[in-house]
């Protein structure tokens, strides 16, 4: 049994950006749920807004209901929020939570052990050194269940790695929810939800609106170019992220 530390207590407030901010009054989400399982509860990141629990427990009914399997939770966040020792720069104010790509009907069958979700690798679902799905990996649940998590009106955007984006983009299916799925580098064995602040947070700052349109068009062939694959380094280095001051005393708490 993972023994919870403390958290930041008082009514939820989200405070500061996704990449520099902090999380009064988290809440934990429990390592069991209908629809899916915590994984790696050793890393004590199962904390983030009420809303976002609420989330990963209303997409594991979903999942659960029509019957595609489990969801395994990778981080969400600290129990105050604020950075990581291990550097991860979001998941700071308890709104952004990862999701692997494993829909595994045997981990639907049973609960899985500690050893299990502290060893167990989230698989690519890109082939070897490549561009390509993995159609051993990939599955229409997969589909199915970013489907369900881009249309709950919580949610803002959801990062996933460029090719499960043009993946998407191909497909004969209706394209409106394709507007939340956003390109990023890695995400190739997991997703990447982030919650639009919650409207009574008033310190919560959140990101630019998305673009219009549906995302399948040349900016999303740009992520297969050679600047996108190997970005040149800045000349200089960008300014260290400074958390609002109110996080200094929730940090503290």
């Amino acid at each position: 049994m993972v023994t919870q530390p403390a958290r930041s207590v008082g009514n939820a407030q989200s405070i500061g950006t996704y990449n520099a901010g902090c999380i009064r009054g988290a809440v934990s989400v429990p390592v069991n749920g209908i629809g899916y399982q915590m994984m790696r509860l050793s890393r004590k990141r199962s904390f983030g807004h009420p809303d976002l629990k609420q989330f990963i427990e209303e997409l594991g009914q979903t999942t659960a209901n029509q019957n595609l399997g489990t969801l395994l939770i990778g981080d969400l966040g600290q129990p105050r929020g604020g950075p990581t020792l291990s550097g991860h720069r979001s998941h700071q104010s308890g709104l952004d939570v990862d999701i692997w790509f494993l829909l595994s009907k045997q981990a639907a069958s049973r609960t899985l052990a500690f050893n299990e979700r502290e060893t167990w690798v989230a698989p690519s679902v890109l082939a070897a050194n490549s561009d390509a799905i993995d159609y051993r990996q990939w599955s229409l649940a997969n589909v199915k269940v970013l489907e369900a998590a881009a249309r709950m009106p919580e949610v803002d955007r959801i990062f996933v790695n460029p090719s499960v984006k043009r993946e998407l983009c191909t497909r004969s299916m209706p394209h409106d929810w394709l507007k939340k799925i956003r390109p990023w580098w890695k995400h190739d064995d997991h997703f990447h939800v982030r919650l639009k602040c919650p409207k009574d947070n008033k310190y919560c700052q959140g990101q630019e609106p998305l673009p219009p349109g549906d995302g399948c068009d040349a900016g999303l062939a740009w992520w297969f170019t050679e600047e996108a694959k190997h970005p040149i380094p800045p000349k200089i280095p960008p300014k260290p992220l400074v958390l609002p001051p109110l996080c200094d005393s929730v940090l503290q708490e």
